[in-house]
């Protein structure tokens, strides 16, 4: 799938709403609840989506090598207002002009990428992680076609080496993929969802 650098950005950004809109369906209960990212409550999970939108926009702006800029915040007592805060920080920083053209240095992944690379790799979490926070609240995800292509394509040139998947590394282990799979099914299996366990999100 071929898209342009405009063209990632906006998708992004389509997938960050996303991810915003159903973190404020949370409930103040709702925030010990287990998620699909094994070992994580939902305040857990949403912390490490507010790190992973800060260190982006610091590696958009060429501080992604500086390790405080991927730490997850200590003060979670609102996730919906830190994590909303980090959103719209990532956002900007992805907005500014020349931005796919950068590189970005994304220590977690073990190097520099190309901009436009390195925002698939932002979207694709955020597909990911959106659809992780709906099937904790037992909510739908609402995703255009093209975003869900999008991610897919990513998804796809993922390596499913087990040395860079599994605990301590970006990705879980890929599942099977059955055929006949929906992009968002696919894309989450690729990436060591089970989808099936959470089947109101779906």
């Amino acid at each position: 799938m071929t898209v342009s650098g405009a063209d990632i950005v906006e998708l992004d950004r389509i997938a960050v709403q996303e991810a915003l809109r159903v973190v404020d369906l949370a409930e103040p209960a709702d925030w010990d609840r287990d998620t699909p990212c094994a070992g994580w409550d939902l305040r857990r999970l949403v912390a490490h989506m507010t790190a992973q939108h800060l260190g982006f926009a610091a590696a958009a702006r060429g501080a992604g090598l500086e390790a405080a800029h991927w730490r997850e915040p200590q003060d979670m007592d609102e996730p919906a207002r830190v994590h909303r805060a980090a959103a719209t920080a990532v956002l900007a920083a992805f907005a500014e002009p020349g931005t796919t053209e950068r590189e970005f240095a994304l220590p977690e992944l073990g190097g520099s990428f190309p901009g436009r690379q390195a925002v698939r790799f932002h979207l694709v979490d955020y597909v990911v992680h959106a659809w992780d926070v709906a099937a904790t609240l037992g909510v739908g995800v609402k995703l255009p076609d093209d975003v869900l292509a999008a991610a897919l394509a990513t998804a796809r040139r993922v390596p499913t080496d087990p040395t860079v998947r599994g605990p301590g590394n970006a990705f879980a282990p890929a599942l099977d993929v059955p055929d006949g799979s929906d992009p968002l099914d696919a894309t989450l299996r690729l990436l060591g969802r089970e989808p099936q366990r959470w089947p109101v999100a779906t």
